[in-house]
């Protein structure tokens, strides 16, 4: 008699880690379980899984075996190509004797990351096309500009799925913007000549017969804002980097208004309406223009008179324009259909932006940014995400959301309350369920890593360049031989310090800006004397194991400028309504970020190294102890000496196991030697 019963989850979870070549760890199975469990009845949870528990299967395994439908959204590139490329086909063939059946798995991102194949062939809208080519020489690029579009024509023969993530060498942004769309522009499969063959419209179909969709944050967050559905149905959603969510949620929900969005605008409607609307729409914009070249940075709580009348002016003349776009007043422009939607396309987004602008909602925030080379620029975002994701994501289906740092202060009630949920154990009639788990690590963090505050330093002001603090991050580099890795909360923390270190110190010292950031992360693990100063992509994206990163600079408590419109009205908010807002905004910022920036010290169970926040308050603060308990268990010390001492010895440790290897010796026993210790 055939056994019909279904795979046991940990016999699955076996066939796959052995697929991918990894080893099966307690957490991981204590994840995969509770993963099931939350999915069998469409609960959530929240999971915290530390640096190697191997999450990716934990939430993988049990999602192929559902059988229905699995969304899962990432925030970052790598991690999106590491579940397609490598984790999903490894489990996938692994597990298909096992449940019987073939489990499908697609990306599906943007519209705007595929290459659009109308707007390569038959062009762009005039105003972003001049000085591609010399007039004279069609065939000739005469910019880097020109030679990246000429590559990207020659690679759409070549790529099956005209995602951007497939060129390499990658193109810049302006680049890719010569042969992408919006949503907003595209003319749509059926009208478009190059519909059948349109990229974007595969991978949408590919995703609806998939049973898992890879996607990121930005996509699910538009397809939970705009109200129309871009991903296919679905019963569970993953939210891998969970800690990432709110802020990506909250740059989708912003709306941007410049001077040259407007003016672009004008160029691409003015030939294809009628007289009045054109005039309207260019006087609204030089008037827009005109008050924004006086704008001062920062909040503006209340809209200034003048400001909102151009605003107002600005979002009736994109009104009266979209109606006019019906007649076409060129009839010499080829292909119409194409011009006119992007020009549609460009009018409505400032129609949009400058409506809610005018309507100001207490709901949102709105400021002014001026930037030394782009500009003035006005914004508008949500106060709060909190609602929208309670009501767009929290129904209908069953969501998880993991990271190696959700738990902020030693509970998950934080990140929670960001997402709109009650407090754990809390939820009322009609209130969305939820449970917080911590799967652990598979380091043992007070075996293999330091925390050392230096207690000592005076406490941070606005001078970027403390001498006390340079002096220490001098001396801690010079113990640590090198192997350095400084997270600054500002570029200019980060440019002085790395100008003062490069005067004192015989180590190189490389800086966020001066190399692309993957050129600089690859630079830093290869050389052990290598010090890597940057700041925030640096928090969060660095994955060096090994030797030559064995000590994490911070040199300040990361919380958000004072000056911040967005944060500080949020702060602002929670305190009206009776709450801690330093606590529940600025401390959960930090503590998230310096999680973050302290897990990227222990990589690998051989990892050996410290920690160090040159900022007094992590030690003297009442809110340190919140922010302490947000990182790994780290051993944590004051005592500067004990510091050197330790890193000199790891040091030490480092260059032996270098040079047995490179005489081939087996290396290992002086290393053990060197264990971190008090």
């Amino acid at each position: 008699m055939t056994d019909t019963s279904p795979p046991a989850l940990t016999d699955l979870l076996h066939a796959a880690v052995t697929a991918v070549g990894g080893v099966e760890r307690p957490g991981q199975v204590a994840m995969a379980e509770a993963v099931a469990a939350a999915v069998d009845d469409t609960s959530h949870l929240l999971v915290q899984a530390g640096t190697g528990t191997g999450k990716s299967l934990g939430y993988l395994v049990p999602a192929l075996a559902h059988g229905e439908r699995v969304v899962v959204a990432t925030a970052t590139l790598a991690l999106q190509r590491q579940l397609v490329e490598r984790d999903l086909p490894r489990t996938v063939a692994a597990l298909k004797p096992l449940l019987r059946r073939e489990p499908q798995f697609a990306m599906l991102k943007g519209r705007s990351n595929y290459l659009c194949l109308h707007r390569l062939h038959e062009g762009v809208p005039q105003d972003d096309e001049e000085g591609l080519f010399d007039p004279f020489e069609a065939a000739a690029p005469t910019s880097k500009l020109g030679q990246d579009l000429l590559r990207m024509r020659d690679w759409a023969d070549e790529t099956e799925t005209g995602d951007r993530d497939g060129l390499t060498p990658g193109v810049s942004d302006r680049a890719w913007g010569q042969v992408s769309v919006s949503s907003r522009e595209c003319l749509g499969a059926t009208k478009c000549a190059y519909g059948a063959e349109c990229f974007a419209e595969a991978a949408r179909e590919r995703a609806k017969l998939a049973d898992v969709v890879v996607t990121n944050h930005a996509l699910l967050a538009i397809d939970a804002i705009e109200g129309t559905p871009v991903l296919p149905a679905h019963e569970v959603l993953i939210i891998d980097e969970g800690h990432e969510l709110v802020s990506r949620v909250t740059g989708v929900a912003t709306g941007e208004l410049t001077p040259g969005s407007v003016n672009r605008a004008v160029k691409r409607a003015a030939r294809l309406v009628n007289e009045k609307a054109a005039d309207a729409l260019l006087s609204a914009a030089e008037g827009f223009e005109r008050v924004m070249e006086l704008a001062l940075p920062g909040r503006l709580e209340q809209i200034p008179e003048d400001l909102l009348y151009v605003l107002s002016a600005l979002r009736d003349a994109c009104r009266q324009v979209i109606t006019a776009l019906g007649d076409t007043r060129d009839k010499s422009v080829q292909d119409e259909d194409a011009v006119r939607k992007q020009a549609l396309g460009a009018v409505e987004n400032v129609h949009d932006v400058s409506e809610r602008l005018v309507a100001a909602s207490e709901y949102d925030v709105v400021w002014c940014d001026r930037h030394d080379r782009f500009g003035a620029s006005l914004r508008i975002a949500p106060l709060n995400v909190s609602g929208l994701l309670r009501e767009k994501l929290f129904t209908e289906r069953s969501v998880v959301l993991t990271s190696a740092t959700l738990k902020l202060g030693g509970d998950f009630n934080g990140v929670a309350a960001s997402m709109g949920l009650s407090a754990e154990g809390t939820a009322g009639e009609g209130e969305a369920r939820w449970k917080g788990i911590d799967v652990g690590s598979p380091f043992d963090y007070r075996k293999q890593g330091i925390l050392y505050v230096a207690r000592h330093l005076s406490a941070p002001g606005r001078d970027a360049g403390r001498a006390d603090m340079l002096d220490e991050l001098a001396e801690l580099i010079e113990a640590a031989g090198g192997r350095t890795l400084g997270l600054f909360s500002s570029m200019r923390g980060a440019q002085a310090a790395a100008e003062a270190m490069r005067e004192r110190l015989d180590h190189p010292v490389l800086l966020q800006g001066e190399e692309t950031l993957g050129e600089l992360i690859k630079a830093f693990g290869q050389d052990a004397r290598t010090c890597l100063f940057g700041t925030l992509s640096l928090w969060q994206g660095v994955d060096v194991p090994g030797a030559n990163c064995q000590l994490v600079v911070m040199d300040r408590i990361p919380f958000p400028r004072p000056d911040d419109p967005l944060m500080s009205a949020r702060q602002k908010s929670v305190e009206e309504h009776g709450g801690n807002g330093f606590m529940a905004v600025a401390a959960t910022h930090a503590a998230l970020l310096m999680a973050q920036g302290a897990g990227r010290l222990i990589r690998a169970s051989g990892d050996r190294g410290v920690v160090a926040v040159l900022d007094p308050r992590l030690a003297t603060a009442r809110y340190g102890g919140f922010l302490r308990a947000s990182m790994p268990d780290l051993w944590y010390t004051t005592d500067r000496n004990q510091v050197r001492r330790s890193l000199a010895a790891i040091d030490a440790s480092a260059k032996a196991a270098s040079a047995e290897k490179a005489t081939g010796k087996v290396p290992g026993t002086t290393a053990e030697k060197a264990a971190v210790t008090a």
